[in-house]
């Protein structure tokens, strides 16, 4: 099918033809004759590579040439921003794009303005919660990754948020896009739409099990040279020898960066001039962007072409790596496999080094078939690759066999909701009432019964659960009841337009009702307290040196549980390593010490911090209604721990591309206000700083420098101000 047949504006036709898209893949066609263009529903379960996204693009765009409004949903950010990017070339067209993965508590009305919305599940189930108008005017709604329906972490929201956007726009369609899975048939029934189900993909996939010094596949063989004493690196080197890419697989993040380590210096010796050029820009740009020991591991590793990858980088860092490798400059990552979790990164070969996964309750186990097929699926990158390779590295000969029989020849899995749980239903049951989706227990459980969950099992299970749910939220006083009408009370509202769980707030309630010594410290381990805070692992060496602290600062906590209680008292030591490295991080404690002394990684550390801000954020709100002599402490510690500096330091912070510790610095020279900046000596400020990090502060305060070098201050009173986190609350 031709790209120039299609019920598409001629622009977009256009547009394609220019980028070299000439005809259609075959699932593609397949999509178009079962409606895509007609506003059918369709589920798209193909393998990564096989044109899900022009899929979606096709129906975006046929929706707003009708005066439409797309959304499209994703499980990450990083993948929001991704699709974001290659969006805005619809602009063209003048089709506007924007991206929405925020705050939890704005409605976000900006966004009406657009005619494509990207954002985050958990996003879109905010601005649902939070009533935001323009939701009603989505005409076309995108699921990418559907099928993370399947996890437990992001899978329930996922569902809610499907089952309310079809409630609120039940003309709109519904396009979802998933890798193969077991029940896909099962899913499209849910959404009520066509199946285009398909193993198409637009390069060969081969896959095979690297054992005796060959990749055995299914019908042949191909021996890799021993270069090296370890296999992985040996194909990594006849990867990259034959002018390719490549992805390798590995259980952790320890794992990863050794790997990496191993591979560079013989990586290094098969770059040429030019390569190793353009490597050491990207390796400045990474060291300018952290100041830690894996940064430093990371840039060297760069330098020989190699990478790794996981959710111990900063958020830079993973940039610079994912953009290096699309420009073909990184000839190889190692990562974690959340790089397989949805971002466009193919490569010639991909090697899954273990197929194993640690499980705090059994142990190292194998993975999901399906999590397999997602790093398998990124081999071989279309227009550039004759072919994809998947090669997993087994020891013996029974492995071997096993690896065969449990995933080159198995299917994947089928997906189960995972909504069925208090804890998952909880904050959907308070959101759902609170939106005016249900007002009453009757409707409550009709508006259950249209999610996945019901669908694949009867919504009577539902009632026990529904009914324990909704005497916690009562008795917290988040919801009342006259006769047989439930409605959310003032409190549930906050709560639920929040977006924290019902029983965070109601940990931060009852912590702020009974503190009378408030400190740093007591505000920070009453938001680790909550389930919505990622804690901290108490290792064995942490046990006494956290209790000590304990002991040592007892009336700073609101409530110390007994020793004695063994399980409580551990869960309670972990909330306090946890406040206490973000009690470090706000005192501008170096990331490198804190890294050192909590044994985390830079990523981490802003995961962290992330999750505190927007806690301490809702604390805030929580205290303004039942103690709002904290409003201030909350208020300020909420953008101490978004920046990680001093309260003194927060007008310099706010200013684009300072940071803490170069705000520190300029503090000590004594600049310590905007206005004092604003008449800086630029080689001075140059001296501090560095010169373009100077020239970027002035040009933000309204100074600019002639051709004598002379800076001539403008008036901060004209200067519009960078908008902060505060700004928006």
């Amino acid at each position: 099918m031709k790209i120039e047949e299609l019920d598409l504006p001629s622009e977009a036709i256009n547009l394609y033809l220019q980028a070299g898209i000439e005809e259609l893949y075959p699932p593609q066609a397949d999509a178009v004759e079962k409606g895509l263009l007609q506003g059918e529903n369709l589920l798209a379960a193909i393998p990564t590579a096989s044109g899900k996204t022009l899929l979606a693009e096709m129906a975006m765009l046929k929706a707003v040439k009708k005066g439409g409004k797309a959304l499209y949903i994703v499980p990450l950010r990083a993948l929001a921003s991704e699709k974001f990017r290659d969006f805005k070339r619809f602009e063209s067209l003048g089709i506007k794009t924007a991206i929405s993965t925020g705050d939890f508590d704005s409605r976000d009305e900006w966004l009406g303005s657009n005619d494509i919305i990207v954002a985050t599940s958990e996003k879109t189930d905010s601005l649902l919660r939070n009533s935001t108008p323009w939701m009603k005017d989505i005409t076309t709604v995108i699921v990418d990754e559907v099928h993370l329906l399947d996890s437990a972490s992001r899978g329930p929201t996922l569902e809610v948020t499907l089952a309310k956007l079809k409630r609120l726009n039940p003309e709109a369609q519904v396009v979802a896009l998933s890798a193969t899975v077991g029940n896909a048939m099962e899913i499209a029934q849910w959404l009520e739409a066509k199946l285009v189900l398909s193993e198409w993909r637009p390069t060969d996939l081969y896959e095979g099990i690297f054992f005796g010094d060959a990749i055995n596949f299914n019908e042949s063989q191909k021996f890799i040279e021993r270069r090296h004493k370890e296999d992985t690196v040996n194909l990594v080197l006849d990867t990259i020898i034959e002018e390719g890419q490549c992805l390798v697989f590995d259980s952790s993040r320890r794992n990863c960066v050794g790997f990496a380590k191993k591979c560079a210096p013989v990586a290094g010796e098969l770059l040429d001039r030019q390569n190793r050029n353009e490597l050491e820009e990207v390796a400045k740009e990474v060291l300018e962007n952290g100041e830690t020991k894996l940064t430093e591991t990371l840039a060297y590793c760069i330098k020989k072409g190699v990478a790794f990858h996981h959710a111990g980088l900063n958020s830079a860092h993973r940039r610079i790596v994912e953009d290096a490798f699309r420009n073909n400059l990184i000839k190889m990552i190692c990562s974690t496999p959340t790089l397989a979790a949805g971002l466009n990164l193919p490569a010639r070969r991909v090697i899954i080094r273990s197929y194993k996964r640690y499980d705090p309750n059994a142990g190292m186990q194998p993975i999901p078939v399906l999590d397999y097929k997602q790093m398998a699926g990124r081999a071989g990158r279309p227009h550039l690759d004759p072919y994809g390779e998947a090669v997993v590295i087994v020891k013996t000969y029974e492995e071997l066999t096993d690896v065969l029989e449990r995933y080159i020849n198995a299917s994947a899995e089928d997906i189960w909701s995972k909504l069925g749980t208090e804890n998952a239903l909880r904050t959907h049951i308070l959101s759902t009432i609170a939106s005016g989706f249900a007002n009453c227990h009757k409707e409550v459980l009709t508006f259950l019964g249209s999610t996945f969950f019901a669908h694949q099992q009867e919504s009577w299970n539902f009632e026990e659960l529904l009914e324990d749910c909704l005497i916690f939220l009562k008795n917290e006083g988040m919801l009342e009841q006259d006769n047989e009408i439930i409605r959310a009370t003032e409190l549930g509202k906050m709560i639920s337009s929040l977006y924290i769980d019902p029983l965070s707030a109601s940990k931060i309630i009852r912590g702020l009702e009974k503190t009378t010594h408030v400190t740093d410290i007591t505000l920070l381990q009453l938001i680790c307290s909550t389930p919505d805070m990622r804690l901290l692992y108490l290792r064995n060496r942490d046990y006494e040196i956290i209790n000590d602290y304990v002991m040592n600062h007892t009336e700073d906590f609101i409530e110390v549980p007994s020793p004695f209680k063994q399980i409580e008292y551990e869960w309670f030591l972990s909330e306090v390593k946890t406040a206490l490295l973000l009690q470090e991080w706000i005192n501008e404690k170096s990331l490198e010490k804190i890294v050192e002394n909590y044994q985390v990684a830079e990523g981490d550390i802003y995961a962290s911090s992330d999750i505190a801000e927007w806690l301490m954020h809702a604390t805030l709100r929580i205290a303004s209604r039942i103690n709002p002599q904290l409003e201030t402490e909350c208020a300020k510690l909420e953008k101490r721990i978004h920046y990680g500096a001093g309260s003194e330091l927060m007008e310099l912070v706010e200013i684009p591309d300072v940071g803490r510790a170069r705000a520190r610095k300029l503090f000590k020279k004594g600049y310590s206000s905007r206005q004092k900046l604003a008449t800086a000596n630029e080689k001075q400020l140059a001296g501090i700083v560095g010169p373009k990090i100077a020239q970027k502060i002035l040009a933000y305060l309204g100074r600019e420098t002639d051709s004598n070098g002379y800076v001539e201050p403008e008036t901060l009173e004209n200067k519009k101000q960078q908008k902060t986190f505060q700004d928006f609350i």
